[in-house]
């Protein structure tokens, strides 16, 4: 069953963020991840506006995503995005 990743980001430094990004890439391309949404176009139907960049990134399964995450390259990548943005970022498990 595959897992997604959902990340709500609110960007402070698109330029700082452009380090994390592709940090981020080689960690998800590493561990199988396709990406699938990445802070395109957007539109709010009902609740609160959604933040600024909506990522989504499937992987083959559930836990394949989270040792994405708490990989040593991911660990790394995140360390940029802390200083830069804020965000929710969790693991779901697909049909």
């Amino acid at each position: 069953m595959a897992g997604y990743w959902i990340a709500l980001v609110d960007v402070d430094d698109e330029a700082a963020y452009k380090e994390y990004a592709k940090r981020a890439s080689a960690a998800v391309e590493k561990y199988g991840g396709r990406p699938l949404a990445r802070g395109g176009r957007k539109v709010g139907l009902e609740g609160p506006e959604p933040p600024g960049r909506v990522v989504i990134i499937e992987f083959d399964s559930l836990e394949q995503a989270q040792a994405c995450y708490e990989s040593p390259e991911y660990q790394e990548a995140r360390s940029y995005r802390e200083k830069v943005s804020r965000g929710q970022f969790m693991v779901v498990e697909g049909l």
